[in-house]
């Protein structure tokens, strides 16, 4: 007997961050791709690398592009901190520890080649204590490289990066890593924790 396995989901927002409603993740981007709730990972090691990562080459969107060490979508439900870590663990073979909020209300849109982007996509660092295995389906390539060298080329436009990261590293303290926190009531309502 064959079990099929439901589509993946995302949560559709309105402007102000509320929930509206669901979309297969596979059929959600396109030329009018409608908003909805993301977040973005930046993994650092203990001596002030962050991970970056090339975007698979058939990826549907932004495929071969050079970003953040990891993207993704909650699912319906699903608290935004534990879709990091899931996330993390399956494109990237890796835990994640010290998980911290650091832009909450990141909103962007993007387009490559027909495809768009449309998300408010709060932002974490974390640390990755041990090392990655990336998955070739989502991961082409990684490195590590000095925080301080990446935002200096990236912010001087000598760097190429997605339209997301660089928005991001314009946004993010100049270390993210000793930076505060947010707290999570500054998330989009969508992805707030509820309390019971």
């Amino acid at each position: 007997m064959t079990h099929l396995t439901a589509p993946e989901q995302v949560v559709l927002l309105d402007e102000e961050g509320h929930a509206v409603g669901t979309a297969d993740k596979l059929g959600v981007h396109h030329a009018g791709t409608p908003l909805h709730l993301a977040f973005s990972c930046y993994l650092f090691d203990g001596a002030g690398h962050v991970l970056l990562t090339r975007r698979a080459d058939d990826k549907r969107t932004f495929p071969g592009v050079w970003t953040n060490s990891c993207c993704g979508h909650p699912a319906p439900g699903e608290p935004l901190a534990d879709a990091v870590r899931r996330r993390v663990e399956q494109e990237l073979g890796t835990h994640l520890t010290d998980l911290r909020l650091v832009l909450p209300r990141f909103r962007y849109r993007a387009e490559q080649d027909g495809v768009v982007e449309n998300e408010m996509c709060p932002v974490y660092v974390a640390l990755a204590p041990g090392p990655v295995d990336p998955d070739p389906t989502e991961v082409g390539e990684t490195a590590w490289e000095r925080w301080d060298d990446f935002r200096t080329a990236v912010l001087s436009g000598e760097r190429t990066v997605s339209v997301w990261c660089r928005e991001q590293v314009q946004q993010l303290p100049e270390d993210p890593l000793t930076a505060p926190g947010a707290p999570e009531d500054d998330l989009p309502p969508a992805a707030r924790p509820q309390h019971d």
